[in-house]
């Protein structure tokens, strides 16, 4: 049986993910069933960018099932002094049994996944985010229950979480409207493999109404600080505020990812409003990436 990997959302199937948000919701409910379901395993970190929640969660994710993680960054290995990426990922791979990276360009996780004989999880690359994904699903569904035939908006960037909103608007059979400024739009491939679920459009004001769940990440990711005034400047009019989330549902659910910029891409009264389940959000990264993992190591 070839190894399954992680790298985006697409690699697994429609009941393998509801599997996993259901999973993730049992542990987060039911400490008991922490029962060393990855005792003797371990996960290798290798990030290249630097991570809070991220990390936190994977460590305390292995912790707590019993299992060991080892972080490592470029200044930690061969990497950082020019090993090829497949040795690397030949040699890591025959003594670990996972593998995370964080990383900018998602070829080298294409690579590194090539070379491994362990399952590899993308903890964040240039193009997609899908353990995010989980935890906002893993939130939706808590919250709000199934997700499907929802609205869905995403404000802001159309990069690394906005792409992963597309290909979760296809597995878990939502429908997603992006409002970007022109010059900052998803991979054209991409939108259109989802263009029955996608849709574009350039005023956030248009694309919030009436959603069930609106999304937002930092305008300036990491890697685009040079950027950055520019960015103020393009993205000024797609801050989700009180005024725009009054647009959307009654009970609509605000995402971000963090870490946050109040006053940039979100206001200060929507992220910290007393119903705000950002924080909610951030926690399940914890949970799914243990059902996660325990998904991954099964024979």
């Amino acid at each position: 049986m070839s190894t399954r990997h992680f790298l985006t959302l697409m690699d697994l199937s429609r009941d393998e993910l509801h599997a996993i948000i259901q999973r993730a919701i049992a542990l987060k409910n039911s400490p008991m069933l922490h029962n060393d379901s990855l005792q003797h395993k371990t996960l290798a970190m290798i990030f290249e960018k630097s991570s809070t929640r991220t990390r936190v969660a994977f460590e305390v994710a292995m912790a707590q099932l019993g299992g060991s993680s080892l972080f490592l960054s470029n200044n930690d290995t061969q990497l950082g002094r020019g090993e090829p990426l497949e040795d690397t990922a030949r040699v890591i791979s025959r003594m670990v049994d996972f593998v995370t990276i964080r990383t900018f360009e998602h070829s080298k996780l294409e690579l590194f996944a090539q070379h491994s004989r362990v399952p590899v999880i993308n903890a964040l690359s240039d193009d997609f985010h899908p353990c995010q994904l989980l935890a906002d699903m893993q939130t939706y569904f808590e919250h709000r229950g199934d997700i499907q035939g929802k609205r869905v908006t995403w404000v802001g960037d159309g990069h690394n979480m906005c792409q992963s909103y597309m290909n979760a608007a296809e597995q878990f059979d939502f429908e997603l409207t992006i409002a970007c400024p022109e010059g900052f739009d998803p991979d054209p491939a991409l939108m259109q493999a989802r263009s029955q679920r996608v849709r574009l459009v350039r005023n956030p004001h248009e694309a919030v109404r009436d959603a069930d769940l609106v999304a937002t990440d930092v305008w300036s990711s990491m890697g685009q600080e040079e950027e950055r005034l520019k960015r103020l400047q393009v993205f000024a009019d797609y801050q989700v505020d009180e005024e725009m989330m009054a647009l959307a549902k009654s009970d609509a659910l605000f995402f971000h990812c963090l870490p946050a910029h109040r006053g940039e891409e979100v206001s200060a009264g929507v992220l910290d409003a007393p119903d705000s389940v950002v924080w909610d959000e951030a926690e399940n990264r914890l949970h799914t990436k243990k059902a996660l993992l325990e998904f991954l190591c099964k024979p």
